[in-house]
């Protein structure tokens, strides 16, 4: 045998055996609630009873249409299971009903939904990605405002910050995404039509999220996101980190301790990385003086905070000790094929920045070959 061929481990069979069993993931994908996700996924789920599919409903929210509910009728449904939260019976999708009834597909609604304390995963599309690894097939849906990494850009352009969000990692799982496309002047008349939101809520709407400016921008973001996924799923297209290093390059995002504008810069990385078909890395540099013991518990609880939103949000997380930041990252980069390196503006003394002795400016001054990207951020500490 050729001492150069690298050794079938039995691991990596196993690996190959589970992705085979793996159910496959349809996402419906919106710019706003009533452009007719629920329904359609309905219409579906009786097509495939028709040809003779077991398929079941996981969880289905029809704010209150008469026309979305109707489809439910000779569906099977799943009981939803019914929690006790600070006085409140509030109803979630059985995840455990669900898995042992193992149909051959299930349909989950409002997919970006966090669920309630006491419940197995914190958020639903945790659950959706259990029920795919039991060989499960899903069909889901959600709106474009739910993705992580658009949520900056959804509040500058609108004015909302969207508090229930999906990590753009779990997008990349969707083995065929939907855009649900609709004219802005045909959902604003759904909408007035009491269609969407009972008729006490259409004036609140058309006030708030509903301005056609607001809609306009949601419907190109969702338009973009699935040109680019369909980029990212078009047969023969490599899979992130399948490509040439050489060739597209990974993203590093550098992450310090200091907490503030942490959540922008990582969906900033995550945005990059997904537009490159990519992998992705969070490095963070721990020096002498930021050593656990040195630094306070509150910054240590937000570094922690970080690093697992990063992790949700697909990077490979790294943690470096050295004294010099600089060095440290741009030899990591060197030696992982990184092209693109993102960074937050200073928050250091304006005197250091103006002799060059910023992190920032010192990558740009260093770091030859790589593309560098100083991120101006929120100021403002934001939470998961």
């Amino acid at each position: 045998m050729n001492g150069a061929t690298q050794r079938a481990r039995p691991e990596d069979f196993l690996e190959l055996v589970r992705r085979a069993r793996r159910g496959k993931l349809r996402l419906y994908l919106g710019f706003a609630a009533g452009v007719g996700k629920t329904y359609r996924m309905l219409e579906e789920a009786h097509t495939l009873k028709e040809r003779g599919t077991d398929v079941v409903l996981g969880f289905v929210e029809t704010h209150g249409r008469a026309d979305t509910a109707a489809l439910i009728e000779g569906l099977e449904v799943v009981p939803r299971r019914k929690i006790a939260y600070r006085g409140v019976l509030v109803e979630e999708m059985d995840l455990d009903a669900v898995l042992s009834r193992r149909p051959e597909v299930a349909v989950v609604d409002e997919i970006a939904h966090t669920n309630v304390p006491g419940s197995r995963h914190r958020k639903r599309h945790h659950d959706v990605l259990a029920i795919l690894e039991e060989g499960i097939n899903v069909i889901g849906a959600l709106n474009v405002q739910h993705l992580e990494s658009l949520n900056d850009l959804v509040e500058r352009a609108t004015g909302v910050r969207v508090r229930e969000t999906v990590p753009d990692a779990f997008l990349k799982q969707a083995d065929q995404i939907v855009n649900l496309d609709l004219a802005v002047e045909d959902l604003l008349e759904r909408l007035k039509a009491g269609k969407i939101y009972a008729a006490d809520k259409v004036v609140w709407a058309q006030e708030n999220f509903f301005r056609e400016t607001n809609l306009s921008t949601l419907r190109e973001l969702a338009l973009r996101e699935v040109a680019e996924s369909l980029e990212r799923l078009a047969p023969g297209k490599a899979k992130p980190g399948e490509q040439s290093a050489r060739s597209v390059g990974r993203v590093m995002v550098c992450m310090s301790s200091y907490p503030p504008r942490a959540a922008s810069l990582l969906r900033r990385g995550s945005r990059l990385a997904g537009r490159l078909n990519t992998d992705w890395f969070v490095v963070y540099v721990e020096t002498p003086r930021e050593a656990p013991h040195r630094i306070d518990s509150e910054a240590q609880r937000h570094l922690l905070e970080n690093i697992e939103r990063a992790r949700e949000l697909g990077a490979e997380v790294v943690r470096l000790q050295a004294e010099d930041p600089v060095p440290a990252l741009l030899d990591f980069a060197r030696a992982h094929a990184v092209k693109d390196i993102v960074i937050g503006r200073s928050h250091q003394p304006f005197w250091r920045q103006l002799l060059g002795q910023s992190p920032p400016l010192r990558l740009v001054r260093e770091g030859e070959g790589f593309d560098i990207h100083i991120v101006s951020t929120d100021e403002r500490e934001e939470r998961p």
